[in-house]
């Protein structure tokens, strides 16, 4: 996979966002100007972590396969071999589902 070969640096992740609902519960088929922002995301790369200023690594608190919320501006879009993926920093992350 594409995001095999990019590792992100530091503190920062790389999330591919989920599919955004194109049909509601009732079967009404959404345009996509109404169609809402996804917040939601898996991890799909991590970066090591950030030193504190004890100059200890403090890693990444989320893992490879998490689901995590997103904010609903910021990252940054990156595109590898024609998927979009976007790269948060690990404190930007609002929180991430417990299965």
């Amino acid at each position: 996979m594409a995001f095999r070969k990019f590792l992100p640096m530091f503190d920062r992740v790389l999330v591919e966002r989920l599919a955004a609902e194109t049909v509601t519960k009732g079967g009404i088929m959404l345009p996509e100007k109404s169609q809402g922002k996804v917040l939601q995301a898996t991890v799909v790369a991590v970066g090591p972590g950030s030193f504190n200023k004890t100059g200890n690594l403090q890693p990444v608190s989320v893992k490879v396969g998490e689901k995590v919320l997103l904010p609903e501006y910021g990252g940054t879009k990156i595109n590898l071999e024609e998927k979009d993926y976007f790269l948060f920093r690990d404190a930007d992350i609002l929180g991430k589902y417990v299965e």
